[in-house]
């Protein structure tokens, strides 16, 4: 029997941030599609909305699949990106890149430059991703994404309380030269969460479905399959 999938739709509700912003919450999809619990997954920023999510729902889910996960207060500092700039130094893109880099580090928001250093979130910059990273652009809504991971945001205090307690398995899956998160910030991510397992996909970056889609899918694939035979690992 397939899988259903469905998106997570935002409540016009949520938290009181300082501000007042208010950060929205995910709905209760899955009662609408008649579901008891749900396999959930997000990637990046979202995996702090999936937190805070399982932290208010703890009974509505399965499990819990985070892909180069931003969570529980962990954040991506200048030295994390250094690092992982520093095992793609035989790419024949990286002087233009890091170059870019710098400027950014010093505070440009020049349009270029934040262009210019797309290869390394990539395991490849080839047609492929060049052609996802120009599809990114148009996504983002400008204010939104100024507030949206500001201080506070998804109450890593409480997210971090709740998952303590979660009884959902958890798969945490890195890109193996990402720097959002470098591989030992996702493991101190899995240090909290009790029934987390963590994955690092050799040579991904931060799209690991993009990179190698066999490999994220059966990953994945394998992540859930062990729930539904009902193996507790």
């Amino acid at each position: 029997m397939g899988a259903r999938t469905a998106p997570t739709d935002i409540d016009p509700g949520g938290l009181d941030r300082p501000g007042g912003m208010r950060l929205p919450c995910p709905a209760p999809e899955e009662s609408r599609v008649g579901l008891d619990r749900v396999d959930l997954l997000a990637h990046s920023a979202a995996d702090g909305l999936a937190l805070l999510y399982a932290a208010r729902h703890p009974q509505r889910i399965r499990t819990l699949t985070l892909i180069t996960a931003r969570a529980l207060g962990a954040d991506f500092t200048e030295a994390h990106r250094r690092a992982a700039a520093a095992l793609r130094t035989a790419e024949p893109w990286f002087g233009a890149a890091y170059d870019a880099c710098e400027r950014v580090w010093a505070g440009s928001v020049s349009d270029a430059d934040w262009d210019a250093i797309a290869p390394f979130f990539y395991a490849r910059w080839d047609a492929a991703a060049q052609a996802h990273a120009a599809s990114e652009v148009a996504q983002p809504h400008e204010e939104t994404a100024e507030i949206y991971a500001s201080g506070g945001a998804f109450a890593p205090d409480e997210a971090r309380a709740a998952v303590a307690g979660m009884d959902a398995r958890v798969l945490l899956l890195a890109g193996e030269v990402d720097s959002g998160p470098l591989r030992r910030i996702a493991a101190d991510i899995a240090q909290l969460i009790p029934r987390a397992e963590l994955v690092v996909q050799p040579g991904a970056g931060h799209y690991p479905w993009l990179d190698d889609p066999r490999r994220f899918t059966g990953t994945v694939a394998t992540f859930l399959g062990r729930e539904s035979a009902g193996l507790d690992v």
